[in-house]
């Protein structure tokens, strides 16, 4: 059933001259017809290092443009904003530096003790290169940026106090607001649909350290009264249906997409890269095992750091991801003396670590890292998608991973599963990797052939039946 948004529009309404000109240069063009404005979230976009939800976000803008639609970002402003100056706003925006003013002060007391009742306003703001550093790179894809001041944080407090969404009003509303996570924000004048990527703190409370009884509440809220909710499995989605009671007619899996560049997957450029990062970081191409994924506890680095110490693998395994947290543990399991060997270079004795960790990466080298890997070691014990998973299923690379959750529904043939928490199961299968280059071969092939699932152009489409369906 159509949403409607309020508004009357009679077939005989003519368009204006410029619609009708843009709309003629984009069909001679060959590129879509616009078809109004999609508004997501940018909470996750100004971390420099990337999230997994920044990375989502950039996938979906990038299919809701090949679509035609319009992409805009809501952003959280530094300051109130003075006047209604679209540049000085983007200055005010970036700048840390300043003191606040007392009315900001003012501002965030009341907003802290009282939440917004009213509302608040949103007022667009320019993302130009100049001002937004290395931080504000990736709001810079967005069409046009509306910014309110520190309004996922006072969202959060209103929820807090009244339980319900925080409104958000734009001067002329988007044709719909993508919320990129469970968050307290309604955008007034069109359907809110948001995505829950899994329920993680849910089914597993001691792996997150959110404040569960404000979540499940946000999370309940969201389900009744979203316009739709959307999620990344049918694993996920089944969770969600279960546990919260979700109409199982309001939530669609969409699935994901990560679209490794086709320089990133061959070619002389992708040769070079790989052979350069292999010199920088002691690596023989396809004689090391890569990890992807933050230190926290659902990746379940520790139990495979132990299964690969009684591997007793020739080649060593490379840990690539952030602090994430409750990480201490794999930290001093990635440490440990027993992963330090020593080798004769060059006539001097050199120490060697068999398990070696690198917290940041440039994505170029991360591509070029894993397309060059013997195999990528997955075993996570829960994952709404599962990234790592399908990036190493483009790139041609042989993938193990768990048996549970999402894992098997990505991965289909093309992995090797293992039980997440049988260490030995994780050895063995990582002695076959190491051994059985046939078995390599034949993961490679399949993966290729399972990653065309999840395409660009078939997420796209799945992104398109979403959007017209809800607007």
């Amino acid at each position: 059933m159509p949403i409607s948004t309020g508004r009357s529009i009679s077939s005989a309404d003519p368009p204006r001259l410029d619609q009708v000109a843009i709309a003629q240069t984009r069909d001679r063009l060959g590129m879509p017809q616009e078809r109004g404005a999609i508004l997501y979230d940018c909470r996750t976009l100004a971390v420099a290092a990337g999230t997994g939800i920044a990375n989502y976000t950039t996938e979906l803008v990038s299919a809701a443009r090949g679509l035609g639609y319009a992409a805009h970002g809501l952003v959280a402003t530094k300051q109130l904003p003075r006047n209604n100056d679209p540049l000085l706003a983007e200055v005010q925006a970036n700048d840390s530096l300043t003191p606040c003013h007392v009315g900001d002060h003012v501002y965030l007391h009341l907003s802290w003790i009282f939440g917004r009742p009213l509302g608040v306003a949103a007022r667009r703001i320019i993302t130009s290169a100049t001002n937004g550093g290395d931080d504000r790179k990736n709001i810079a894809q967005f069409d046009q940026t509306f910014g309110s001041p520190w309004v996922f944080e006072v969202a959060k407090n209103h929820f807090g106090r009244y339980r319900r969404r925080l409104a958000v009003r734009l001067e002329t509303p988007p044709s719909l607001f993508h919320a990129m996570s469970p968050i307290p924000v309604r955008v007034r004048g069109c359907p809110n649909i948001y995505t829950i990527h899994d329920l993680i703190p849910v089914l597993f409370p001691y792996m997150t350290s959110d404040d569960k009884r404000v979540l499940l509440a946000l999370l309940r809220h969201l389900v009744r009264h979203a316009d739709h909710i959307v999620t990344v499995s049918e694993h996920s989605r089944r969770d969600i249906i279960r546990l919260l009671g979700v109409d199982e007619n309001r939530i669609t899996n969409a699935y994901q997409c990560r679209t490794v560049r086709p320089e990133q997957l061959d070619g002389r450029q992708a040769d070079k890269i790989l052979d350069e990062c292999a010199r920088r970081y002691d690596l023989e191409v396809g004689e090391y095992f890569i990890f992807v994924g933050a230190l926290e506890p659902k990746k379940n680095v520790a139990r495979l750091v132990e299964a690969f110490a009684r591997a007793n693998s020739r080649f060593p395994l490379l840990i690539v991801g952030p602090d994430g947290w409750l990480y201490d543990e794999d930290v001093r399991r990635i440490g440990d003396e027993k992963f330090l060997q020593y080798q004769l270079i060059d006539g001097i004795m050199r120490p060697r670590r068999q398990v070696r960790r690198l917290s940041y990466m440039e994505r170029d080298d991360l591509v070029a890292l894993i397309r060059g890997a013997r195999a990528l070691l997955f075993p996570s014990l829960y994952e709404g998608f599962g990234l790592p998973v399908l990036e190493a299923m483009q790139l041609g690379v042989p993938v193990l991973t768990s048996n549970v959750a999402s894992m098997p529904e990505i991965a289909g043939d093309a992995a090797l599963l293992v039980d997440p928490h049988d260490t030995a199961a994780i050895s063995a299968a990582i002695r076959q990797l190491e051994a059985d280059t046939g078995l390599c071969k034949a993961l490679s092939a399949r993966g290729l052939e399972r990653a065309e699932m999840f395409s660009p152009e078939r997420y796209k489409q799945r992104i398109g039946e979403l959007y017209s369906r809800v607007m």
